[in-house]
């Protein structure tokens, strides 16, 4: 697979990705990545772009930061 766009994918694929990218979705490890995973739902979904997803966190991420 080349292109990991939703245009591109399955949902499969997209899950797949996911839990690729993330490792350990089931959240078994200490709560590391039941978060991370629920945000890239609406990848997996097909709504949104990982690249959108990742942006719009680094937007927030960044706002709180400067409340710090």
């Amino acid at each position: 697979m080349d292109s990991i766009l939703i245009k591109d994918t399955t949902r499969e694929e997209r899950e797949q990705i996911v839990a690729k990218s993330i490792g350990n979705i089931n959240g078994s490890c200490d709560g590391c990545a039941v978060g991370v995973a629920e945000m890239y739902q609406d990848y997996i979904d097909g709504k949104k772009e990982i690249r959108d997803i990742n942006m719009e966190f680094c937007a927030r991420k960044g706002k709180y930061d400067r409340e710090k």
